[in-house]
C-alpha cells in the first residue's frame, strides 16, 4: 500500500497492493472488484478491512462501472454507491471516499487543496487516447472553479513500458496522434509508454511538472 505524495491532514490518497485480503486464487487476496468473477462476500469483506484500516465509512465508498470511455461523472452524495458507466469521479464532499479499480490501467489520482476537490481516474489505453485526465481537470476547473495550478496529480503504479507490449495497428494510431515519443522498439516487438504519454498530456495542459508524481513500480 502506498500514498500519493500529496497526502495531509486533510485528504488520504492511497492505492492499494493485493496484500491483507481474504480472497482466494486467482483473486488472492484484496480484491476489491465485484466484476472479475470474485465471491462477492469475500469482495465485501475485503473493502470492509479497507475501510477499517484506513478510517472511512465503508456505505459511503463510491466506485465506478468503468468501460475504458472518457466520461466524468460529478459526486454529490453518497446515496448511489456505483457510478454506472463512467471512468472518472469528483467531489467535493467531505468524507466521501472515492475508488479506481485498476489491474494494469493507470490509477490517477487528483486533487485541489485550495477548493476542497478530489478525483479518481482510470486511464488504459483506450482512456489515455480519450485525454481522459484532462477532461477530469478539465471539468474541476468549470464545475469546482479549480486553478490549473493547484492541481495535482498522483499516476499510480501500472503497466509500464518494459511490458506493454502492443501490436502495429496500436502503433499506427499512438504515432498518427502523439508522436513516435511513446513507442520503445525492441528486437522487432514494439512498447507502448502511457505513462510519458499522459505526463505530457498534463503538462501541455499547464498542470506543474512539481504537481505530477509518477509510480515507477510496473503492474
Amino acid at each position: 500500500m502506498k500514498r500519493a505524495f500529496f497526502n495531509n491532514d486533510r485528504v488520504l490518497a492511497i492505492f492499494t497492493d493485493r496484500e491483507g485480503g481474504v480472497s482466494q486464487k486467482p483473486y488472492d487476496s484484496l480484491n476489491l472488484a465485484l466484476h472479475v468473477g470474485d465471491n462477492i462476500k469475500n469482495v465485501a469483506k475485503n473493502r470492509v478491512i479497507l475501510s477499517q484500516k484506513l478510517g472511512f465509512n465503508i456505505e459511503n465508498l463510491i466506485y465506478m462501472q468503468q468501460i475504458h470511455n472518457d466520461n466524468i461523472e460529478i459526486v454529490k452524495n453518497s446515496f448511489e454507491n456505483e457510478i454506472k458507466e463512467c471512468d472518472g469521479i469528483l467531489t467535493n464532499i467531505p468524507n466521501i471516499p472515492l475508488m479506481v479499480m485498476v489491474a494494469d490501467c493507470i490509477p490517477i489520482l487528483l486533487y485541489d487543496g485550495e477548493n476542497g476537490v478530489v478525483g479518481a481516474v482510470h486511464s488504459g489505453r483506450n482512456g489515455t487516447f480519450k485525454k481522459i485526465v484532462i477532461k477530469a481537470i478539465k471539468k474541476m476547473v468549470t464545475y469546482y472553479n479549480s486553478k490549473i495550478e493547484n492541481i495535482k496529480v498522483s499516476i499510480g503504479i501500472s503497466i509500464h513500458s518494459c511490458c506493454y507490449q502492443i501490436g502495429k495497428e496500436i502503433v499506427d494510431i499512438v504515432i498518427k496522434n502523439f508522436g513516435e515519443k511513446y513507442i520503445e522498439k525492441r528486437k522487432d516487438k514494439f512498447y507502448l509508454d502511457l505513462q510519458t504519454l499522459n505526463l505530457d498530456l498534463l503538462l501541455k495542459e499547464g498542470i506543474n511538472r512539481e504537481n505530477i508524481e509518477i509510480f515507477e513500480e510496473c503492474s
